[in-house]
C-alpha cells in the first residue's frame, strides 16, 4: 500500500491525493457531505466542489459526512462506468479504521447479516431478514484493557452504515455514533476519571464529537491503464488524539 506523501490541500475539508484524466482521489475531512444534502442544496458538499472544479464529475461511491478518509470520483461517463461494475463486482479494495466500545470476540471475523432501512426510525438501517445480504470483515488491532479497541475493516458489500450497524450488532458499537450507540462525544475525563483535573473556569472541550470512523486505504485496477493502484492515508488528528489518550491512560492488552 502507498502512502500518500504530497497531496493537493485545496481547503481544510479536503485535499486530492491523486488524478489524472480519468478520476480523482480525495482525502475527505469530517463535517463535509459527498453530495449535496437533500433538504439543503447549498450545503457544502464534496460533489458539488469537484464540479466547480472539473465540470463534469461523476459520483462512483460515498461515504458518510462524518466518516473522513478516501474516496474516489471519476471524471467521464466510461471511467464511472467501469468503477461501478467494479463495486458491484467485488473488485475495489476498501479498508476503515474504527476506534469501538469493549473488544470484539473472537479478535478477527466475518460478520454477515441482511441489512434494511428502519420503518419506524428515519435514517437508520437495521438487521432484518429481509434486507440486502451484507458482509464485514473485521480485525482488531490493538485492545484497551478490554475496554476500547482500535479496529480495522474491510468492506465486502458497500450498504449504507454498515459498519456502524455491524459493529453494534456484534456488540461493539462505534466509540462515538450517536445514531448507532447513543454517544454523541468522547472526553478524557471519561478514562482518566478521578486523575481528571480542570483549570478554574476550565472547560473541558471532547477529545471527538463526531463518529470515530475513518476510510483509510483504497485499492483498485485503474479502468484505463490497467495498472494496480493503492492509496493510504493516515489517522486524522481526532481519532489519532483518541488511539494515543487510549495507549497512555488505558494502556493496550499485548
Amino acid at each position: 500500500m502507498t502512502q500518500v506523501k504530497n497531496p493537493i490541500r485545496m481547503k481544510k475539508d479536503h485535499e486530492i491525493v491523486f488524478e489524472d484524466e480519468h478520476l480523482v482521489v480525495i482525502n475527505k475531512s469530517a463535517g463535509l457531505l459527498t453530495i449535496p444534502d437533500r433538504y439543503q442544496h447549498d450545503k457544502r458538499n464534496l460533489s458539488s466542489l469537484m464540479t466547480e472544479r472539473y465540470g463534469e464529475i461523476f459520483v462512483v461511491h460515498r461515504i458518510d459526512r462524518e466518516t473522513s478518509g478516501l474516496i474516489m470520483f471519476a471524471k467521464n461517463a466510461d471511467t464511472h462506468k467501469a468503477l461501478s461494475e467494479a463495486f458491484e463486482e467485488k473488485k475495489i479494495d476498501k479498508t476503515y479504521l474504527t476506534i469501538v466500545q469493549g473488544t470484539p470476540s473472537p479478535l478477527e471475523s466475518r460478520i454477515e447479516t441482511f441489512l434494511v432501512k428502519s420503518e419506524t426510525e428515519r435514517s437508520k438501517i437495521i438487521v432484518f431478514k429481509k434486507g440486502k445480504w451484507s458482509i464485514t470483515d473485521y480485525k482488531v488491532l490493538e485492545s484497551y484493557e478490554g475496554k476500547y479497541s482500535l479496529v480495522e475493516v474491510k468492506l465486502l458489500t458497500g450498504r449504507t452504515h454498515q459498519i456502524r450497524v455491524h459493529m453494534k450488532h456484534i456488540g461493539n458499537p462505534l466509540l462515538v455514533d450517536s445514531k448507532y450507540s447513543g454517544k454523541e462525544e468522547f472526553k478524557l475525563s471519561e478514562i482518566k476519571r478521578r486523575k481528571f483535573r480542570l483549570g478554574k473556569d476550565e472547560i473541558e472541550r471532547p477529545l471527538i464529537s463526531r463518529h470515530t470512523l475513518h476510510a483509510a486505504a483504497l485499492g483498485f485496477v485503474h479502468p484505463a491503464t490497467k495498472k494496480r493502484m493503492a492509496f493510504e492515508v493516515p489517522l486524522p488528528k481526532d481519532m489519532r488524539a483518541v488511539v494515543n489518550q487510549m495507549r497512555k491512560v488505558v494502556g493496550v492488552i499485548e
